[in-house]
Parts: structure tokens; sequence; C-alpha cells
């Protein structure tokens, strides 16, 4: 979309505010907003000054100065507002050289998607999430020196079914992992869920389906695919789009991997594929009906993964997900229509839609990071042809204890997945998509929540140590 159309969309629209978005390096969502006035083709071209020092993992405060530069492609109107707002995604830039930022997450998106073409391999990447999230109705917790606490509730969480409530317990819910799929008067949220589905498609979104999810209070929406970049930016009004509806609901929507404990914890599984010339690379004839270049892909996904989990599982709540018997794909391993390992490939029948998906990562990763890591791996996967191995056309989770001991797993912790990524980086350097500089912020923003989380007493620890 030229600057002109902008122009124009605010006239003709009687847009009276402009929103400025950019996602931070832990992958919130940021904004600032300016009267439509003051907006015109000089300033689409030019973009907005703001201080930089304010986003943690960016600029110190000596060097704050950094630009917003509007990205013309990506207008929507904030359905929220009470005010008629434009909202457009920036990239961030150096203000002295306009030289992109390259702690920017979107930046570092737009880079991947420029060393795919660069390597010949594809013309474009596309991503399909599948980001998962609970909703509560009561949120407390508290972290100080002398108490660390938590407590949720939803009317329709599997506990209540002794509780007193004024109009009665209706005693319709799902039970432990029974979320999977029922009807209302079970499944209470329909209707929330199709308020988030219609305001994503009034915004111009590209969505299909929703339901409940496996757990107590755990629900998804569909995203259909699109190409990386999009589709993060795509990711991230998703997420907004559901916070705010469930808030509206007077509900709480949170995208935290594992919120409760003894039920499934939320996923958000990528599926990945790569297009040629308007040619899917990754249909063909072996396994699952796959080209060589699709399992090498695999190959580079499952070397990878203990790195690729600094990114696609980046806080130390991921790593309650990830363990066994919750459904969680903790074993390193692929197969065609099997839910148990890191990789799964859908089944299709139409050779467009073969794809390949990683199952491991959370929707608490920056998607724009999550991406671009996930298709290095499998682009350095394709050029060092690296074997993904014999496909495990089994249920992984029924394997007995010797076997079990022959198939890697994805990290136990987010410090081993910094370690590992301190380790293991060079995949994501090549032709610059990632930086030195900006693994080695992004990491060291990662230490900060490792240490407040290993530093801190547990009520678990109290139950079993106070009286050691």
């Amino acid at each position: 979309m030229s600057q002109n159309t902008i122009i124009e969309l605010i006239k003709s629209q009687e847009i009276e505010y402009v929103d400025l978005r950019f996602t931070d390096p832990r992958g919130k969502l940021q904004h600032l907003t300016l009267l439509s006035d003051q907006v015109d083709e000089e300033f689409l071209e030019e973009g907005m000054m703001f201080d930089g020092s304010s986003i943690s993992g960016w600029k110190s405060i000596d060097q704050s100065d950094m630009k917003l530069i509007p990205d013309t492609n990506s207008p929507y109107i904030d359905p929220f507002y009470a005010e008629k707002t434009l909202c457009l995604h920036c990239n961030v830039v150096e203000p002295d050289t306009g030289e992109p930022y390259n702690r920017d997450p979107r930046g570092t998106a737009l880079r991947a998607e420029t060393y795919l073409k660069a390597s010949g391999i594809g013309d474009v990447s596309y991503f399909g999430p599948e980001a998962e999230f609970f909703l509560f109705e009561d949120v407390k917790f508290s972290v100080e020196m002398n108490k660390v606490s938590y407590e949720v509730d939803a009317q329709d969480a599997s506990w209540n079914t002794d509780s007193h409530y004024e109009i009665g317990n209706m005693g319709h819910r799902p039970g432990i992992k029974g979320g999977y799929f029922p009807v209302n008067p079970t499944d209470i949220n329909h209707d929330l869920r199709s308020e988030m589905l219609s305001t994503m498609k009034r915004m111009g979104m590209k969505v299909d389906k929703h339901h409940h999810e496996v757990a107590s209070c755990q629900h998804e929406l569909g995203l259909i695919f699109g190409s990386l970049t999009h589709q993060a930016d795509e990711l991230q009004k998703y997420k907004y789009v559901v916070q705010n509806v469930a808030n509206a609901y007077g509900k709480s929507a949170t995208f935290m991997p594992k919120p409760i404990s003894g039920d499934n914890g939320t996923g958000m599984h990528v599926n990945m594929s790569i297009f040629k010339d308007g040619n899917p690379i990754f249909s063909g004839d072996k396994y699952a009906d796959l080209s060589q270049d699709a399992l090498y892909f695999i190959g580079g996904i499952l070397k990878h993964a203990k790195a690729l989990n600094a990114f696609t599982n980046p806080c130390t709540n991921s790593y309650k997900r990830l363990i066994p018997g919750f459904e969680a794909p903790v074993l390193r391993a692929y197969s065609a229509r099997n839910r148990s390992g890191c990789v799964r490939i859908p089944w299709a029948e139409n050779p467009k839609a073969k794809r390949v998906e990683a199952r491991f990562p959370d929707p608490a990763a920056n998607p724009y990071l999550c991406f671009s890591a996930l298709l290095m791996a499998g682009l350095d996967g394709i050029k060092n042809k690296t074997d993904p191995g014999q496909a495990s056309d089994k249920d992984l989770y029924e394997l007995p204890p010797e076997e079990l001991k022959g198939i890697p797993t994805v990290c136990a912790s987010l410090r081993e997945a910094i370690e590992s990524l301190e380790k293991d980086q060079d995949f994501l350097l090549q032709g610059d998509v990632f930086t030195k500089d900006q693994i080695r912020g992004y990491i060291e923003l990662k230490w900060e929540e490792v240490y407040a989380y290993e530093h801190t007493p547990h009520p678990v620890e109290y139950k079993m140590y106070y009286s050691c």
C-alpha cells in the first residue's frame, strides 16, 4: 500500500488517531499514538523519533534516540478504542544512518525473508501458528521477600465442581484433560471465542475456526497461514484481540505456557512450508510424501532444537509445559500424523499444503524471532544436508525406558536453552539475519529471568522442606 493510499484511507475513513506499533525483544507489543492530522507523506517516509532506552534490551539512555518507520502495508482499524484509530506496524531504525536497528525483532524477520530469497532455496516461507491460551475470571499473585503465591479461578474450571455460587452450581464443566470438544453448556465460552474470531475477521485477518482445548479453561482460535513477517504481525494482533475481548467479558486471557499444574500446558505449534516460483519445495516422493529438502529442513530443526528453545520457549514457565505426561513434545523425533514427537508432518492431500509442524514452541515466544530462528535452522539443514534419521512412527509417550534412552530431548530449563544458544548460534548469523550483538542482548535479558526464578523460594519447597 502506498503512502498516498494511507493518507486517502485516513481521510475517507475519518481517522482521528494513528497508532504506531512495534515489538520489544521479549515479544510484547508496544505503541504510541498521534493525531491523524500529523500524518502526511513526509511523516510516513521519515518516521518518528522515540526513546529507545525505555525498552528493555535496547539502547542505553546516552544513546536512546531511535526512529519508528511505519510499514504502509500493515494498516488496520483498532476495534477497541473509542476514537477511530488506524494502526501501523513499524520497523525500528538508527536515526543517524537510517539503517535497521539490529535488535529490532521485526527487522530480523525481514532479514530472514531476504536471506531465504538470496539462498536460492525458495522465494517465500509460510508460517501457520496455533496459539493456545487460558481464560480466567480472577487472577492474583504476589512476589515479595516474605510471600510468593498465586491463585487463579474460573467458573468453568475443573476444580469448581463443589463451589458455591449465588445462582447455584450448574455442574457442567470439562474435567482435567477433558476439554476436547464438548458443546455448551459445558463449553460456556463459545460466544466469547466467536466474538474474538469475528473481531479478527473484521480487522482483515485470515482466520477459520475456534474450539475449547484439552485443559480446563484452555482455548484456541485458528489463524490461516501467511508469509513470515506478515504472520508474525498477525500473531501480535491475535494476542491483542484475545486479551482485549476477554477483558471486555470480565475475563483475563493469558498465553503463559503453564499457568496451572496437573493439566495440559499451552503450546503454539508452528506449521512451515517454503515455495519457489510458486511451487511447494516440501512436496515430493520421500517419507510421508515429503521432498528430500523437507527432510533436511526437519534435520536442521532437530539438530538445533536446544538452541531454538531460547526463542521458541523463552520463559522459565515454558519448561513446566515441556515435561512428559501432558502431551508435550519433549522428544527430538519426527513422524507423519503423530503428535508425540517434536516435529510432525500433517496429512495433506494437496501438494501445496505439504508442510512441517514444529510442536515444541509456545505462545510466550516473540513471533518475529521464533519464526526467523525456525526458518534459519531449517535452511541450515537444507544447506548442510542434515539427515533427520529414521521417522518414529509410534506413540512416543508410551515407549519403554530402554527405548527412550536413545532419543534426544529438547531443553529442560531456560538455563539450558540459553547455554545451548551460547554454544550454537552460527546458523542464526548467516546473512546477518541475527547478529552477535542482538543475541548477546537477548541472552542478557533471559539471564535476568533465570536468576529471578532460581533465586526465589517456591511454595512447594516450603511444603517439602520446611520441617527438614
